[in-house]
């Protein structure tokens, strides 16, 4: 294609598309949409009547340049500073993980836990390692009678989860508290729900990984000791203490750990009706307890 051509808005969404497959992205066509809005400043849909437009050179240039890191292997998301999680925009950062499609199931077995729970009164929820905010702000902005406490071994982290709850006019219901798991909650205080998405990535499985995620995302929210159940097994063993009766907890895990992670809950005999939950994939993805009344 002659250089002399214009670039409008499709000839640099089909020149990118190519580039960004040749250096093997799954997802090309759609990466160079979100970065050309980025860079223009629209919607995804509006691009569909704009192909014809011309892109003047200080946004051509924008592009160019996230069109470069992302080519280099930057996710997509830190380069757009946002991820859509429950159809909901979260602010994101190489300080938290990027939220993931598969973490959707644990705001869904949340909101429907404390349905069951009750309307009436106020119900209390706590997220341990909250990242980004993703699931205590999801479940306080669906559940108007929840409030939350969310703890991260990160400070930078809880700036990122604090900037989401404010986003979505949750932060009045959700306390963020920096310490590693249980360390930041008060002592005796319980919860109806307790939920968590922990590093469960065992060191031996640090090869088999994408190496985007090994290069961008933050090694402390990804990788456990040993064989990838250590803080799940500290999250279990101290959970019920911090649940109230019939109260519950729900985890996330690799697929391929879930059979420890069942086993090591039955073993401590705190918990009932045991279950595993599989994601859309219909991998055994997360896991459900319930504390005895």
């Amino acid at each position: 294609m002659s250089t002399a051509e214009p670039w409008t808005i499709g000839r640099l969404l089909n020149w990118t598309t190519e580039y960004l497959e040749s250096k093997g992205s799954d997802e090309a066509r759609l990466e160079s949409q979100l970065l050309l809005c980025h860079a223009i400043g629209c919607q995804k849909i509006q691009l569909y009547t704009r192909f014809e437009e011309t892109v003047d050179d200080d946004k051509r240039t924008k592009f160019r340049e996230l069109v470069k890191q992302r080519a280099a292997g930057t996710p997509v998301a830190y380069l757009l500073g946002t991820r859509e999680f429950y159809s909901m925009e979260f602010a994101v950062t190489p300080d938290v993980l990027i939220p993931r499609p598969e973490t959707e199931h644990l705001v869904i077995e949340a909101l429907d836990r404390l349905k069951a729970r009750g309307s009436e009164g106020t119900l209390r929820l706590l997220e341990l390692g909250t990242g980004s905010g993703i699931i205590a702000v999801t479940v306080a902005k669906h559940a108007k009678n929840v409030t939350c406490l969310a703890t991260d071994i990160s400070a930078k982290a809880l700036q990122v989860a604090q900037k989401n709850a404010e986003k979505h006019g949750v932060s009045e219901r959700i306390e963020f508290a920096l310490g590693d798991l249980f360390e930041a909650v008060p002592q005796g205080e319980t919860f109806d729900i307790i939920v968590s998405n922990p590093p469960y990535v065992a060191e031996s499985e640090r090869a088999m990984m994408d190496p985007q995620v090994i290069a961008h995302e933050p090694h402390v929210a990804l990788f456990a000791a040993e064989d990838g159940t250590a803080i799940l097994r500290r999250i279990l063993e101290k959970g019920a203490d911090h649940l109230k009766p019939g109260g519950w907890l729900l985890l996330e895990f690799s697929p391929m750990i879930a059979t420890r992670v069942a086993k090591i809950a039955e073993q401590l005999g705190s918990y009932q009706q045991i279950s595993i939950g599989k994601d859309l994939a219909r991998h055994d993805r997360y896991l459900v307890a319930q504390k005895g009344e």
